[in-house]
């Protein structure tokens, strides 16, 4: 009788993993490349609800997965172990999700944000429903790789390159939380990436009569935007300052632009600025060399500390 209840539960259990195989977006077939495919043709949002899904038919997989390989151990036929790594990526991703629900409840006291994407990325935890708080946690992810806080591969991380490779809203999205983020809790955009991102985030875009200027030195974050543009010309620094953060410059000249997200920013260049340096003239007197030099005009006022 008790042999005949094994096979039972052995018949229902490949049953099981029979129809979670049968389930179209496996983990083992789960690619970088599909993700981006995916991101492409559906849109963030669409992506998103699709990976809760196989979030959770992944889970369901593997507990069938090693709950056979449990029975079929107690009947004496060695098996591999189920799951390993994999399974422990989805149980993180798990209690990312039950943090981001902890954190957003009640209890009183502050809590610092968890990460930059925490303090970049805000909503109730199923604000949105479920998709909703697994986009959240998507982009947190995405933020957390463009500010150099992570630097393992995650569905954010290949989702944020994609996108900002074309140029993509997802991408836009998240440059602007940082960009207009609280610096201190949410960091800033540098290196090699930050000069796609500035030419993403402005919506620049080259053609075969006014080819882009080269951008280097640059870093976005808390409602500023610096660094040196490279023209046939020279180069020269340049500031952006948020409209909505910054006063108007007062000193020197300025334009203002628009970023793709819709906000205004004050521009600056580095202008002409007299440069006096003493030296001993001799007979206990001192005077002045006097240069032109190419300088940044000293940073507005931030409409929060005034």
């Amino acid at each position: 009788m008790k042999h005949k209840k094994k096979i039972i539960l052995l018949l229902t259990l490949t049953a099981c993993m029979v129809l979670f195989c049968s389930f179209p977006v496996f983990a083992a077939e789960l690619t970088e490349a599909e993700v981006e495919q995916a991101v492409a043709n559906q849109g963030k949002e669409a992506v998103t609800g699709n990976i809760f899904i196989w979030f959770l038919c992944a889970i369901a997989f593997l507990k069938v997965s090693q709950k056979i390989d449990s029975f079929m151990a107690s009947l004496g036929i060695n098996v591999g172990n189920t799951g390993g790594n994999m399974m422990a990526e989805l149980l993180i991703a798990g209690r990312s999700l039950a943090s981001s629900m902890h954190l957003r409840g009640g209890g009183g006291g502050y809590r610092a944000p968890a990460s930059p994407g925490a303090a970049a990325v805000g909503g109730s935890f199923l604000s949105g429903g479920l998709a909703g708080a697994v986009g959240r946690q998507v982009e947190r992810s995405a933020v957390n790789t463009a500010t150099g806080y992570t630097e393992h591969s995650s569905i954010g991380s290949v989702m944020y390159h994609s996108s900002l490779n074309k140029g993509g809203d997802f991408a836009n999205n998240v440059i602007s939380r940082i960009a207009q983020g609280n610096y201190s809790q949410v960091g800033s955009i540098k290196g090699a990436d930050a000069e796609k991102a500035y030419i993403s985030y402005m919506g620049m875009k080259a053609d075969s009569e006014h080819p882009l200027p080269n951008y280097s030195n640059m870093e976005i974050g808390g409602g500023r935007i610096t660094g040196t543009e490279s023209t046939e010309s020279g180069s020269r620094e340049f500031a952006l300052y948020h409209a909505d953060q910054y006063m108007a410059p007062s000193q020197g000249t300025y334009e203002t632009v628009q970023s793709v997200d819709g906000a205004t920013w004050y521009k600056q260049y580095a202008q002409d600025a007299v440069t006096k340096t003493p030296y001993d003239a001799g007979g206990g007197k001192v005077a002045y060399r006097e240069s032109i030099d190419q300088k940044l005009p000293p940073t507005p006022p931030r409409k929060d500390r005034i």
